[in-house]
């Protein structure tokens, strides 16, 4: 790595506020200072001033108070955010906001072109660039037809092409999945440790984090702790006040050392798995199974299951940009499960749960089609089915409407689904569409309830812009839109994906409970396989279209060098769990840390003293 002893960034009492947000300071006198070479990383809840700090950096956006120097120059002086944009690239959160072309590598020569580098060096950097995030065989595809995963990677490219000696990204790996995050943060780290690119990572992974040198904390707009990711990650009292948690790991050392252990507080897999077998070998453990795992079947009326039989879809089917998503899926999901689908970036996750409200239609349901003859000595072609409950939409004559307002979807961007001029209006629209009988006391009233059922202030809220919420924020008001009409089922496409790890925590807590109180349902398509663990009853592992693994998770993930082969990866307890099988010790858990904690302590206390 680079010397790091010069600074690259400076920021000197910083204040920032947003035009109509009454003189609430984003960044309310911040003093940074960033070196060259160096890797920093930036956590704090949803809100807390993060990206207002990263588009401060190129100009982006411009300091209402105090001074910015990037590179050494002063990023409110004349013609300097155009010298310093050659040499900071940012990667944001949302990659449909980086996207300028309808070819994949013009998006990625973009950046290159606009400063100037010879179109021979733009060939060798598009190849370089893609190579790096994975993306080499989509270089002739359309950006708009990629998904979002994939289009990240290609924004993150656009970026690597200019090789800035600034490396800002903000949350850029939140709609990765496993493989494609672990890739990209190694291409990153490997610019940051050889080339000695200066990187500034945005993230709620706190996982992320912990790669970083130094990380700093914000809080309502304020740096309120700066040090090592060490230093950090042991003030847990203090990350909870900020609205953050623990990473999973220092969350597994404290329940352990709390039970009577003596672990080393590790960042790491591997060295968690030799810290408890020290503890073990200390006592004379050598060899050992834990208790069997508990398989609770679900108990479930089957009134609301969902059946799909050889669901094939191709995007653009007669264009030359045909692209097949879906390869003849066949799935059954049963009416109670906490239902999770996993997959790599692109497998078609999306595309699928799309189908089961209808949104994309089965041709037999469309309204052009009519079946077509089949010739004598011909096999009649195997059509796709889907069965939803009492709903079969195979049928042109389905009340898709109905069908609509009992499988809710709430989408991978939240701001997608936001439209109207007020949060009230936002919330009230489904509902009012499927019971136009409603009066608008009763419309009120279940806006309200709705509203108030996500944890948002009703009064406070309701007559807001949805445009004027953070990222959280609007993600509760989306759910609280679908959640409305208490569909029978509930999908959600990444539903914590970009949220702080409480918020992240939030969201799930409320799934739980509408789960637990009247939605029989819920669905969640997520790439976060320790949310998986943790909450689902249930998952499909999707790959190139079809469904290939079908299980209850602790099954599932009991297969990783299957997962990792389909670009996936396994929980924290399930890697810890492989280390630790390989010294004799067998932990039986269902891959949540509750189970993992209580199992390891089960064999820790029945050992020989």
């Amino acid at each position: 790595m680079a010397e790091m002893n010069e600074n690259v960034i400076t920021f000197e009492k910083i204040k920032f506020a947003y035009p109509g947000t009454d003189g609430v300071w984003a960044l309310n006198g911040i003093d940074l200072t960033v070196k060259k070479g160096e890797f920093l990383s930036v956590i704090g809840h949803n809100g807390s001033g993060k990206s207002t700090l990263a588009r401060l950096i190129n100009g982006l956006l411009e300091a209402d108070s105090g001074k910015i120097e990037v590179l050494g120059m002063n990023v409110a002086e004349g013609k300097n955010p155009l010298e310093i944009r050659k040499h900071v690239g940012i990667v944001f959160q949302n990659p449909d906001n980086q996207m300028v072309a309808s070819i994949v590598e013009d998006d990625v020569a973009f950046g290159p072109e606009n400063i100037g580098i010879k179109r021979e060096e733009i060939g060798e950097r598009i190849e370089w660039a893609l190579k790096a995030v994975g993306m080499e065989a989509f270089r002739h595809s359309t950006p708009s037809r990629l998904s979002g995963g994939q289009k990240q990677r290609i924004a993150i490219a656009g970026v690597l092409a200019v090789k800035p000696e600034i490396l800002v990204l903000d949350e850029s790996t939140a709609m990765l999945d496993p493989k494609g995050r672990r890739e990209v943060i190694e291409v990153i780290k490997r610019l940051n440790e050889e080339e000695g690119m200066t990187v500034i990572l945005i993230t709620h992974f706190m996982e992320e984090a912990l790669l970083a040198d130094r990380t700093v904390v914000l809080n309502r707009g304020e740096i309120v702790l700066s040090g090592t990711p060490e230093e950090i990650f042991e003030n847990g009292d203090k990350l909870e006040a900020y609205n953050l948690c623990l990473p999973r790991i220092t969350e597994i050392v404290n329940s352990l050392n709390r039970g009577g252990m003596s672990v080393k507080n590790v960042l790491r897999a591997e060295e968690l798995a030799d810290s408890i077998k020290e503890n073990f070998k200390n006592k004379g453990i050598f060899d050992a199974v834990s208790s069997p795992v508990d398989d609770e079947e679900i108990n479930s009326a089957h009134e609301w299951d969902i059946d799909v039989n050889n669901l094939t879809f191709t995007y653009s089917r007669k264009s030359p940009f045909a692209s097949k998503a879906l390869n003849g899926i066949n799935l059954h999901i049963d009416e109670g499960e906490f239902f999770g689908i996993i997959g790599h970036t692109g497998s078609g996750k999306s595309t699928l749960v799309q189908h089961f409200n209808a949104l994309i239609k089965l041709p037999q349901a469309e309204k052009k089609y009519r079946k077509k003859r089949v010739k004598k000595g011909q096999t009649p072609p195997i059509l796709p089915e889907i069965k939803i409950g009492g709903y079969d939409l195979t049928q042109k004559k389905c009340d898709f409407r109905k069908l609509r307002a009992d499988v809710g979807m709430v989408f991978q961007y939240p701001e997608y689904q936001l439209f109207a001029e007020s949060v009230f209006a936002d919330v009230a629209f489904g509902l009012k569409n499927f019971n136009k009988e409603l009066t608008s006391e009763q419309v009120e009233e279940a806006v309200k309830s709705s509203i108030e059922m996500v944890g948002l202030d009703y009064n406070e809220i309701k007559d807001k812009s949805p445009f004027d919420l953070s990222g959280g924020q609007k993600r509760r008001v989306a759910i609280a839109g679908v959640i409305v009409t208490k569909p029978k089922i509930l999908i959600l496409d990444e539903p914590a994906a970009g949220l702080d790890p409480l918020g992240k925590k939030e969201i799930i807590a409320l799934l739980h409970k509408l789960h637990k109180e009247w939605c029989r349902t819920v669905i969640i398509v997520s790439h976060d396989m320790d949310e998986v663990a943790e909450n689902c009853t249930k998952a499909v592992v999707i790959s190139n279209g079809q469904a290939v693994l079908c299980d209850r998770p602790y099954k599932l993930f009991s297969q990783s060098e299957t997962l990792r082969e389909l670009g996936l990866d396994v929980p924290l307890t399930s890697k810890v769990s492989e280390e630790l099988a390989k010294a004799g010790i067998t932990v039986e858990c269902n891959c949540t840390s509750e189970d993992f904690t209580r199992k390891v302590l089960e064999i820790y206390g029945g050992g020989n003293a």
